[in-house]
């Protein structure tokens, strides 16, 4: 295990020579743009695996600890691969009473995906969320940066129809 983690032969070289760039383009501390660096990473890499935090860990002078307490905080950083498309359903208060519990059951139920994980197809990754403050449209999922307001249960075999439709399409 701890070997996997120190192995950086893994990462693509041209992705990690493009966020050294990137790294030595920053002003000031670098220790300071820790989020702004695993942004960076994670869109040139798609996810942030243990050997790539290490990498940062150590570009940016930073105990590995800290950079995997940052990506392990904040959601929108991703520990393993993510499918095209991410859904994530809102598990707010007025979420979950308005009946999120059963919008996520029947997305992974559709999907045949757990939380947290990729779906066979590499299509779809499920989140749970805290809440995405849109509270007056609950129970609400998003899919990348679409908002999907009033959601019910009935209504999730349609929206995952439509993405894999769009996937279908480009085939």
């Amino acid at each position: 295990m701890i070997r996997k983690i120190l192995d950086m032969s893994t990462l693509d070289k041209s992705l990690l020579n493009e966020l050294d760039d990137y790294i030595l383009s920053l002003e000031g501390k670098k220790e300071e743009h820790l989020i702004h660096v695993l942004h960076k990473a994670q869109s040139l890499f798609g996810y942030l695996p243990q050997n790539l935090q290490l990498y940062i860990a150590r570009k940016l002078d930073l105990p590995a600890a800290r950079v995997n307490g940052v990506v392990t905080f904040y959601s929108f950083f991703n520990e393993k691969p993510v499918g095209k498309y991410t859904i994530s359903v809102c598990m707010g208060t007025a979420c979950f009473v308005k009946g999120a519990d059963k919008v996520l059951d029947r997305v992974m139920e559709v999907t045949g995906t757990k939380k947290g994980e990729m779906s066979k197809d590499g299509l779809f990754t499920i989140k749970d969320v805290r809440c995405i403050g849109a509270c007056g449209l609950a129970p609400v999922l998003t899919i990348n940066d679409k908002v999907y307001g009033k959601v019910k249960p009935k209504d999730v075999d349609d929206i995952i129809r439509h993405y894999r439709s769009i996937q279908n399409d480009r085939k």
